[in-house]
């Protein structure tokens, strides 16, 4: 098949991409801790697949309570933001463009991970049913379950909100060209969303414009700090992650989606459920957030060049992000364009540290 459409440019908010192949962010785990703060290999990494239309790098932490994996790095001091300036430089360098995604857990942490050992925050106080990332003492990653959350208080709120301003703040301070609000797989943002996790009572919990109501005032919030034609959304309407499962939601989709189209975002990113074993999207869902979204629509989940092809050229999104492939092949964009044969990613490698992707580990898909 030729790839017409992926290579065509795509204008993006404030900056037109030369291509149409994005890199999903994924998540590495390879921060020195303490500090959460990115090492060098990063540059090195994110560089090397300077060719994507945009790499929108690894969900990174808006505070030391929004963690949830060891080893991934954070956006909230002044050390990380350094050494975040490297890898957009470094990016940059090779004619590159890179989006920083901003990320809180919630619910799916651990005690062990946050600020004095107190509880995982949450909407409400019901566990996530999944598990955290902690170290061995080798250095390894160990899965643990994720541990009961208390409820936020509505006047915490605020301060979570000021969280992402700060974080937009920092991120663009760093050289990003975009911030990426991460509000879906299970994690903060998604959970006030759901009514799987969500049971409040006060203005953030009940039917679907509550629930939505956090994560449009962190839209805002975020806009307010930058601008809409630098910031985009990771939204994952009627998936299964996390011990979430929105099957069924599309209504609640829908109206999200509205809603975010009438800040006129940079972009809207829809990570399909595919990915993670969940049910594939019709077409009439493809074309319900089509019609309810007319910018920019950014697709990922079980991607071939071929299948991103055939949905831009049909009108329902406008990119897609490619995530296990990017790990394998560092110049993905162009071995679709040249029509190379791809490396398969290479699963025993999970957590290895190098840089090149056929001797690394797939993703861990955050």
């Amino acid at each position: 098949m030729q790839l017409d459409k992926l290579f065509t440019p795509l204008t993006v908010g404030a900056t037109t991409l030369p291509n149409r192949v994005l890199m999903a962010p994924l998540t590495r785990l390879r921060s020195r801790e303490p500090g959460d703060v990115p090492v060098p290999l990063m540059a090195e990494y994110y560089a090397q697949r300077a060719g994507a239309g945009l790499i929108i790098a690894e969900a990174t932490q808006i505070s030391p309570q929004g963690k949830g994996y060891a080893g991934a790095p954070g956006i909230y001091s002044e050390e990380q933001v350094r050494a975040w300036q490297t890898i957009t430089d470094a990016v940059h360098a090779k004619g590159g463009r890179i989006a920083l995604q901003l990320w809180h857990v919630g619910r799916v942490s651990h005690t062990s991970l946050q600020p004095d050992g107190e509880a995982p925050v949450a909407p409400s106080a019901i566990a996530a049913n999944t598990n955290a990332t902690l170290r061995a003492d080798d250095g390894s990653p160990v899965r643990v379950p994720a541990s009961t959350p208390r409820a936020l208080e509505t006047a915490e709120l605020a301060d979570l909100i000021e969280d992402y301003r700060r974080a937009t703040d920092n991120a663009r301070r760093a050289g990003f060209d975009y911030v990426e609000i991460h509000a879906a797989h299970g994690y903060l943002l998604h959970q006030f969303l759901a009514s799987d996790s969500n049971r409040r009572t006060d203005q953030y919990g009940g039917d679907i414009e509550n629930r939505a109501r956090l994560a449009l005032e962190v839209v805002d919030a975020v806009v307010g700090e930058w601008d809409a034609d630098h910031v985009g959304i990771r939204i994952s309407p009627i998936g299964v992650f996390n011990g979430l499962s929105e099957v069924g939601a599309e209504d609640d989709a829908f109206y999200l989606v509205e809603q975010l189209a009438r800040r006129k975002l940079a972009f809207l990113h829809v990570s399909e459920p595919d990915w993670a074993g969940g049910p594939a999207y019709t077409d009439a869902f493809r074309q319900g957030l089509r019609a309810r979204y007319p910018g920019v629509i950014v697709a990922a989940g079980g991607y071939t060049a071929e299948k991103a092809e055939t949905l831009i050229a049909a009108g329902l999104i406008d990119a897609a992000a490619f995530g296990r492939p990017y790990i394998a092949n560092p110049d993905l964009a162009e071995r679709f364009a040249a029509g190379a044969e791809l490396n398969a990613p290479r699963p025993e490698f999970f957590y290895t540290t190098g840089a090149e992707g056929y001797t690394d580990y797939p993703t861990m898909a955050a």
